[in-house]
C-alpha cells in the first residue's frame, strides 16, 4: 500500500454490497460508523441507495 500524508490513522477503505453481492461499492471516509448509518438509512442520495448497498463486507 502507497502512503499518502494527507490520510491519517483515522481514515477507513470500506466496501459495501447489497443483499445478493451483486453490486459493490468501495468509499473512503473519516468516520466510519457515521458514514455506514448513512448508508443503511440512506440520508445521501446517490449510488448506494440507488442500488440498495447497505450491507459492509469489509473495513480497514
Amino acid at each position: 500500500m502507497l502512503y499518502n500524508a494527507h490520510m491519517s490513522k483515522n481514515n477507513a477503505v470500506y466496501i459495501m454490497t447489497n443483499f445478493a453481492n451483486t453490486t459493490f461499492y468501495i468509499g473512503v471516509t473519516n468516520n466510519l460508523l457515521r458514514r455506514i448509518h448513512e448508508h443503511k438509512t440512506k440520508s445521501i442520495h446517490g449510488f448506494t441507495s440507488k442500488y440498495n448497498l447497505s450491507k459492509l463486507v469489509y473495513f480497514e
